[in-house]
């Protein structure tokens, strides 16, 4: 039996970056570990340029998430006034940029993705290398130190994370663990995919011990440098199942 930290994710918005180029934002379906390990580290009242403190986070732990409902893909067209990046100036707030110099503010097109309407479990592991135990991101979970949100600040939670920490023989039973519905008639509002999607780190058989249609490859969502906004790779592995094969 492994013990797993367990939550559920839900908002009306979510946004789930992937890598940019150029002036579009996409959204992946579900959440990465980057997104996870932020999420967590907002919780515990980790600052970004706590570099020691990010980095013990980034090793400490692994994840996963089952995603019952990817949502549906919206984009959104911005336009937003930013000043220039200067060597030696820095601004700290909002009303600092839009009061810089008229000639080193530009404006900068991007359209941005979003998931309405999405729905995913994610289940935590502590590695040896952890200083926080599970039942402490549990409580942090309860009473974050920073407002908590998926992806974007626009998109905050529209439901109770319900943390819990519960042992399982597998990573797949950790995620497949039934939390108390949203609200009643939740299935005929915001229904499941016709396939879940199962995605973990480590190995191919870490999920249930089964390699078999098992999909993986290269991520760009590993945090290097939080100050920096630096990511690096790592091996994502993903496996579909059907909602009646999901037992």
């Amino acid at each position: 039996m492994s013990q797993y930290l367990v939550f559920r994710l839900y908002a009306p918005l979510a946004s789930w970056g992937e890598a940019a180029v150029g002036e579009t934002r996409p959204s992946g379906t579900c959440p990465g570990r980057g997104a996870l390990l932020g999420l967590l580290g907002a919780a515990l009242g980790l600052r970004r340029d706590d570099a020691e403190g990010q980095a013990a986070l980034f090793g400490g732990f692994r994840v996963a998430v089952k995603q019952y409902r990817a949502g549906t893909l919206l984009s959104d067209y911005h336009t937003a006034q930013v000043p220039a990046s200067q060597s030696r100036v820095r601004y700290r707030t909002r009303r600092d940029e839009l009061n810089a110099p008229q000639k080193v503010i530009h404006t900068i097109l991007s359209s941005r993705q979003y998931r309405c309407d999405g729905l995913w479990t994610v289940a935590v592991r502590a590695t040896p290398a952890a200083r926080q135990d599970l039942a402490v991101l549990r409580e942090a979970l309860f009473k974050p130190v920073f407002p908590l949100y998926l992806g974007r600040r626009a998109c905050p939670l529209a439901a109770p994370l319900a943390p819990e920490v519960i042992e399982r023989e597998t990573l797949k039973a950790a995620l497949d663990h039934e939390f108390e519905p949203l609200m009643s008639g939740q299935q005929s509002w915001l229904r499941p995919d016709a396939a879940c999607l199962y995605v973990w780190e480590g190995t191919a058989t870490d999920l249930d011990g089964d390699d078999r249609h098992v999909e993986s490859n290269d991520v760009w969502d590993d945090p290097l440098n939080r100050d920096r906004w630096q990511f690096g790779p790592r091996k994502a592995f993903r496996r579909y199942q059907y909602a009646r094969e999901v037992a």
